[in-house]
């Protein structure tokens, strides 16, 4: 049976890519994007299959229309896409409270409304999927992505905890973490040249050269093949709460977990101190 999929960010990169394969099986497709006009050639290729949304989703009460009339368009909501955001570039002494809080308004905020918008629905139906686009940003951190890590952390605990909330609904929900794409002519985006940069600090000038040179140098992954692993996890019985899209930044991620985990094993005798066990910390 053909799914229905509410989408945010749908005007390009993976966003576009999971909307085109979605609709290329049959399914149908609620796709929002800032400017409506950039859905047009979605309309032209699907018809009716297509309903384009003008919505910015720091706009909570634009948020909750486009997902009521896209459940009374369609009739049901099976697969909720929280795939809108941007990275915000800077040293955390570089960016103004304006940036930081815009960052959390579009990343965290926005996936918010779209998530408390759709529940009721999916509630009444007894079934459904929300799939959140984080980042191995969402992981791992990074000097300059400061704001971007921030809202990524933090919709990786709220959709860890959304998780365990709806699951005797019959909701499920999954945290995508994608290494970079080739969503920009076939390269995988650099954050310092594409990214929202803060005005430079010329204290980091060295720090920014460094990033520079490695920054979208990771092996940028194929947008079709994200797509088709996302129809997967939409297909799928018990999805996994967590997945990597993408195994660039595997063996980082391996390693900055197996850091965490060591330096707690090794301050153990502080844990204990500070917990007034003082037999645990004279060991």
């Amino acid at each position: 049976m053909s799914k229905v999929w509410f989408v945010t960010g749908s005007s390009r990169g993976l966003g576009r890519t999971f909307v085109e394969a979605a609709l290329a099986r049959g399914d149908k497709v609620a796709a929002t994007a800032r400017s409506a006009a950039s859905l047009d050639a979605l309309v032209a290729a699907y018809g009716d299959a297509v309903l384009p949304l003008a919505l910015d989703v720091t706009d909570k009460a634009a948020v909750f229309e486009s997902v009521k009339r896209a459940g009374e368009h369609f009739g049901r909501l099976d697969v909720i896409v929280n795939n809108a955001g941007y990275a915000q570039i800077g040293a955390i002494e570089e960016l103004t409270e304006q940036q930081l809080r815009d960052q959390m308004e579009t990343n965290l905020f926005g996936a918010v409304w779209v998530i408390q918008a759709a529940l009721p629905y999916l509630r009444e139906q007894g079934a459904g999927h929300i799939i959140q686009l984080s980042s191995a940003a969402g992981l791992i951190a990074m000097p300059l992505g400061g704001a971007y890590h921030a809202s990524k952390w933090a919709l990786e605990g709220l959709n860890e905890t959304l998780a365990k909330e709806v699951a005797d609904f019959g909701i499920k929900v999954t945290i995508i973490e994608p290494g970079g794409f080739a969503t920009r002519d076939g390269k995988n985006p650099d954050p310092l040249a594409n990214g929202h940069m803060a005005e430079p600090d010329p204290a980091y000038d060295g720090l920014r050269q460094r990033i520079a040179q490695i920054a979208g140098k990771q092996p940028a992954g194929d947008p079709a093949t994200a797509a088709h692993a996302l129809l997967k996890l939409a297909d799928s019985d018990n999805p996994p709460l967590r997945v990597l899209f993408g195994q660039g930044f595997y063996p980082m991620i391996q390693q900055a977990y197996a850091d965490r985990l060591k330096t707690w094993d090794d301050w153990q005798h502080l844990s204990a101190e500070a917990h007034g066990n003082l037999d645990q910390a004279d060991r």
